[in-house]
């Protein structure tokens, strides 16, 4: 089963007074869908638009695995363990919050940020804050979380290209850029297909597309 979720269907937050405009899949905040609480191990996935000099104050995050994917610009990440990083477009970033672990992230360039944030439930609540960062992940590469049954690719395809979808209990299809087709769906910049016991499913691009593929174990 596909059910697709349009990019204008998302629930708007952030605060544009202070250049956080923010795009909510899922019951976010002062969100509230009985209906949409997650999917699997999705608990959120949000796209920030940050004008320069805008950002997120320090927080704080425990038991959840967030995984960050950088569209446009440069987002800097700094947190509670000493870690200061810049993540730049086409990079990965994840952030296991395990027990608990406060961050800042901001938009410190002079042009404006985009970025598609993920938050996954753990399969084990606990453990020790850890950080990673994937510079210009590889096409096709499995990126794992493995802290939550998940596993990611990045596909880039040009007019015409095919990338296959994995066979899955669950899978979590959102279009970074251009347009897809999808079992018969239609699935444009800012999409996102959940899917349910997938086979033999394929992407194909019409003209030049990029989408992330989540596997998600349950």
């Amino acid at each position: 089963m596909i059910s697709v979720h349009r990019s204008d269907s998302r629930y708007a937050g952030g605060d544009a007074a202070a250049g956080i405009e923010s795009l909510h899949a899922f019951s976010f905040g002062r969100f509230y869908d009985p209906d949409n609480l997650r999917f699997g191990a999705f608990l959120a996935c949000n796209e920030e638009r940050l004008t320069p000099g805008a950002g997120f104050d320090e927080h704080p995050h425990s038991h959840t695995e967030i995984v960050t994917w950088v569209i446009e610009g440069e987002l800097t990440h700094r947190d509670s363990t000493g870690r200061s990083t810049v993540v730049r477009a086409g990079d990965l970033q994840h952030l296991s919050a395990a027990a608990g672990v406060r961050h800042v992230e901001r938009n410190d360039a002079d042009a404006p940020l985009t970025f598609l944030q993920v938050w996954l439930a753990p399969l084990e609540p606990g453990g020790e804050p850890a950080y990673t960062v994937v510079p210009g992940l590889a096409d096709s590469t499995p990126y794992e979380v493995s802290g939550a049954g998940a596993t990611l690719r990045v596909h880039r395809l040009g007019d015409g290209e095919r990338a296959a979808v994995p066979d899955a209990v669950r899978l979590y299809v959102h279009v970074v850029r251009g347009r897809v087709a999808l079992g018969g769906q239609e699935l444009g910049r800012g999409d996102a297909a959940r899917i349910t016991e997938a086979e033999g499913l394929e992407a194909v691009a019409t003209g030049a597309a990029e989408l992330l593929v989540w596997e998600l174990a349950g």
